[in-house]
């Protein structure tokens, strides 16, 4: 049986139809402002006769409160930046499905389970979140010695219980705009840990992500994401078809303490801030591909960094970092596969970068293989080449390389900077490669014979 439609007009319409019986679709035919929040009941659908006319707008707090078996649909729904727009009323144990379609947003949406509801089959779909600041909310992912902001677009199952999970389809999410960015994350997604309380991501989408963390420099154990797939959240497909950019203090770009098994962007991966990481993988991803640029221009802003888990396959068209201590590739545990269709360009040279909790100085490497790390074979189409002073381009120091494929050069360009260093054992060595540094040593090898050879070309 259909649910009857109740045509909403004015506040005291809303006010009327959400006590009546249910379930019913509660149909918007102009704007309202109401000064307090409103709770959905169980079966209960607030929709709109058209997204652009159809405001429903919170002077006082938050917006609109979910129990189970709802629906919000065309609408233009506006809080403070601030306050929660749309968020859960938990507490019963199957919530049902909870569907948010077509909906433009000012505020947060916040979608959070909590102890004593197992399940939740939540459809997320043409969503754009305008604003948002949502920094102040305590419910923060901790690990590596950092806690993570939520985001605009918070879905986050805070129940311990092994059998709680949130199933979620996330589809066509754009969040603030350019030189706009919401304040914290931009979407977030995340299970209670590693051992339970899950989200299970069927597919996430996204056009363009704007977000900002406004984090102080010297911050060390706070992060933000661009887009953060955290623990206990496992993804089977990540897609982005518009840019995904951060600009402030420690905000990753695309980030991951979960599982996602194919992460594909199509579109550039843009970091403006300090410690500011283009893509950073402490989960595990099957296979990842960046088919436009990674771009990042802060202070120890690294292009990609594996610093636990691992990843399969890994292609990036290029990479290209401008700060000091912004390291192009960092890997420190085991990986697979690492194809640059490009190139990678660092163009600083020592300074300080946020790693795991701690600020350090590191110098702005093309590729860098750290003790504990590997890569099964590295192939690049084009050259790595660094600019600043003190650095050195190839470096495998204490980790492995099994095979390498650099098809153009491994260059040197600053003061006292070295383009090759192998120190690892087992490591493949560079052959048929022009090296050269425009000072110090172009090859250092302390696991075979060469230990230096200037001028070396292959």
């Amino acid at each position: 049986m259909t649910p009857p439609v109740v045509p909403i007009a004015s506040l005291m319409d809303l006010v009327s139809a959400l006590s009546g019986p249910g379930p019913r679709t509660l149909e918007l035919q102009t704007s309202v402002a109401c000064p307090f929040s409103i709770s959905l009941p169980p079966g209960f659908v607030l929709t709109g006769r058209d997204r652009d006319s159809c405001l429903l707008v919170f002077g006082n707090g938050d917006g609109i409160g979910l129990t189970a078996d709802n629906r919000v649909a065309q609408l233009t729904v506006v809080a403070t930046p601030a306050a929660r727009a749309i968020y859960t009323q938990t507490g019963l144990a199957d919530m049902g499905r909870i569907a948010l379609e077509d909906l433009t947003v000012t505020g947060q949406v916040s979608i959070i389970t909590r102890a004593g509801t197992d399940k939740l089959d939540l459809g997320v779909d043409k969503l754009h979140i305008a604003a948002c600041d949502c920094r102040r909310y305590s419910e923060q992912p901790q690990k590596y010695g950092v806690n993570v902001y939520q985001g605009a677009l918070t879905v986050y199952n805070f129940s311990g219980d092994t059998k709680s999970t949130i199933r979620a389809s996330l589809t066509d999410i754009s969040v603030g705009a350019k030189n706009a960015p919401v304040l914290g994350s931009g979407i977030f997604v995340s299970g209670f840990g590693d051992q339970g309380g899950w989200v299970q991501v069927d597919k996430l989408t996204t056009g363009a992500v704007y977000s900002c963390g406004m984090l102080p420099y010297g911050t060390a154990d706070i992060i933000t994401a661009g887009v953060f797939i955290v623990y206990g959240a496992n993804a089977k497909l990540v897609e982005h078809f518009g840019e995904v950019v951060t600009y402030g203090v420690n905000d990753m770009v695309l980030d991951t303490w979960g599982t996602v098994e194919q992460w594909i962007a199509h579109a550039p991966v843009v970091s403006y801030g300090p410690s500011g990481i283009g893509f950073v993988n402490f989960g595990t991803v099957g296979h990842f591909v960046a088919e436009r640029e990674i771009v990042t221009h802060g202070l120890g802003a690294r292009g990609f960094n594996q610093y636990d888990g691992t990843v399969k396959h890994i292609r990036f068209k290029s990479i290209e970092t401008f700060g000091d201590g912004s390291i192009g590739i960092q890997v420190s545990k085991p990986v697979g596969t690492i194809v640059v269709d490009e190139g990678i360009t660092t163009h600083g040279s020592v300074g300080n970068t946020l790693v795991k909790g701690v600020n350090m100085q590191l110098p702005a490497e093309a590729f860098s293989v750290k003790p504990g790390g590997s890569v099964e074979k590295l192939e690049v189409h084009g050259d790595l080449v660094t600019h600043g002073a003190n650095v050195t381009t190839y470096a495998v120091e204490g980790g492995k390389v099994g095979a390498v494929d650099i098809k153009g050069s491994v260059l040197a360009h600053g003061k006292d900077s070295d383009a090759v260093l192998v120190a690892g054992k087992g490591s493949t060595p560079l052959t048929n490669v022009r090296a050269s540094a425009a000072a110090g040593k172009t090859l250092v090898v302390e696991d075979g014979e060469v230990t230096d050879r200037t001028g070396w070309s292959g």
